[in-house]
Order: structure tokens, then sequence, then C-alpha cells
């Protein structure tokens, strides 16, 4: 009878698909990693659905995304194309070739953290973005652009930021920094109290899509580093290429992923 001992050499080398047929192999690692990512398009279509519902007929903060976020943007994906690139290059046989293009993918992505860091500072040291409040009980409440950090911090109104409802901006008086209804032209009636009871009230949601977000993030970063590291040690080789397959559709995801949230913090919230 063959039997295989455990070691400590051979832990963390377990293929658990070891014994299967090739093509039933490199089917199941696929079908599993689009199942995941199916299960995050979900959650993420879910709580940006539930912010929507959430703050129907509420006051919205539209800002402006900082430069750095832009850049973050393009360096994401700028990123895709080694990662495809280095899967061709397996497939051909280019085993260095393979290794330096998700290197390159690594690199862009270590500079796409720096400038989503970056670009969340520039925002936090303009009231913008997310801020922590401590209640009176002790507690920390966590906001999305904070009405009251907003009017009383650096930002301008018309360059950094607007509120607006139901996409209508409303009329804003600096020297006071009051806030009037988009149809009251004479800013006759202050509503800056109302606006700030009505806001941000659904902003949990977006805290969780951010931090959802930055975990995938550290996974992808992590995954191109194993795979870097299998390409080195031949694990990855012109005859199996299924993981630098499945890396690549998650750093491809990722960044879509980012792209979607962008746009619905910046674009089209």
């Amino acid at each position: 009878m063959n039997t295989t001992e455990t070691t400590p050499e051979t832990i963390g080398k377990v293929d658990v698909f070891e014994g299967l047929d090739p093509a039933v192999r490199e089917r199941t690692k696929k079908m599993l990693m689009y199942f995941i990512l199916f299960a995050v398009v979900m959650l993420f279509a879910g709580f940006t659905s539930a912010y929507i519902v959430s703050n129907v007929g509420q006051f919205w903060v539209h800002i402006e995304a900082p430069t750095a976020l832009w850049i973050s943007n393009g360096l994401i994906v700028a990123s895709s194309l080694p990662m495809w690139l280095s899967l061709r290059a397996m497939r051909n046989g280019q085993t260095t070739a393979s290794f330096v293009h998700i290197a390159i993918t690594f690199v862009l992505g270590i500079a796409f953290t720096v400038m989503q860091l970056q670009g969340w500072g520039d925002l936090q040291a303009k009231g913008m973005g997310w801020t922590v409040d401590e209640l009176a009980s002790g507690a920390k409440a966590y906001r999305w652009n904070s009405i009251e950090q907003l009017l009383d911090g650096p930002a301008v109104w018309g360059q950094d930021y607007t509120i607006g409802q139901d996409g209508t901006p409303l009329n804003f008086r600096p020297e006071t920094k009051q806030l009037f209804a988009s149809d009251d032209v004479l800013m006759a009636r202050d509503i800056t109290l109302d606006v700030v009871r009505t806001s941000n009230s659904a902003s949990g949601y977006l805290f969780i899509l951010i931090l959802i977000h930055l975990f995938h993030l550290a996974l992808g970063l992590a995954y191109l580093v194993v795979n870097g590291v299998r390409i080195l040690k031949g694990r990855i080789h012109p005859g199996d290429t299924v993981r630098l397959h499945t890396g690549g559709v998650y750093w491809h995801f990722l960044g879509l992923l980012w792209i979607y949230l962008f746009a619905f913090l910046f674009l089209l919230h």
C-alpha cells in the first residue's frame, strides 16, 4: 500500500486537487474563483442598493475626487496589462518574462496602494471622506462626508464639494455657512440643521464597502507574491498555468471593483 507521510517539509505543499484529471482540476479551480467573485459582486450590489434606498429623499454630498485617487485609477488599470502578459508568456514557455511581468504588476499594485493612501489622506485633511465622531456614551460613530466637518473645515463649496437633494445642489451662503433649499433663491429659510439631521444616516454601508475593498486589495497583493514564488520554484510552468490564470482573473476583478466603487462614491453619488 502506498502512503504519503506528512512531515514539516510537506505541510503547506499539499494540493487538495491532487489525483484529479488535469482538465477537471483546471475547471474546478476556475469555477471556484468565479464563484468567489460572483459572491463579492452580489455583496457589493446589495450594500450599494441598500445605501441608495436608505438615502431616498435625503440630502446627498458630492465631493470632487482628489488627484491621487484619479492617478490610482490609471495605475490599477495599467497593472492588468502585465498581469495578462505574464500568463501569455508562461503559456509560451517564457518563464523569466512571466515572472518579470507579474513583478511589474506587483510594483504597480504597490503604487496604487500608495496613491490610495495619499488620496484618502487629502480628503481627510479637508474634512471630507471618513470622519470619526465620539458620542456622549464614549462610542465612536463613523461618518462619510459629515456635514458638520464639511461646513467647519477648509473644504470650498463648489470646488471641493456640494450638497444636493434629488440631484439638485442646495444654495449656500459662504459668509455664514448656511444652507438653503435649491428653489430658495432669496435664501430666506435656513435649512442647515435639517440637512445635518437627515444626511449620512446610511454611511455605514459605504464604510463596509471600503473595508471590503481594502481587504481584497491586501489579498490581491499577497496572491501576486505567492504566484511569483511559485513561478521561481517551477510550481507554475507552461504545462500548469491555472493558478496564474485565476490570479489574473482575481486581479482584473479587483481593478473593476475599485472603478465601480470610485464611480459610485465620486461620480454617481
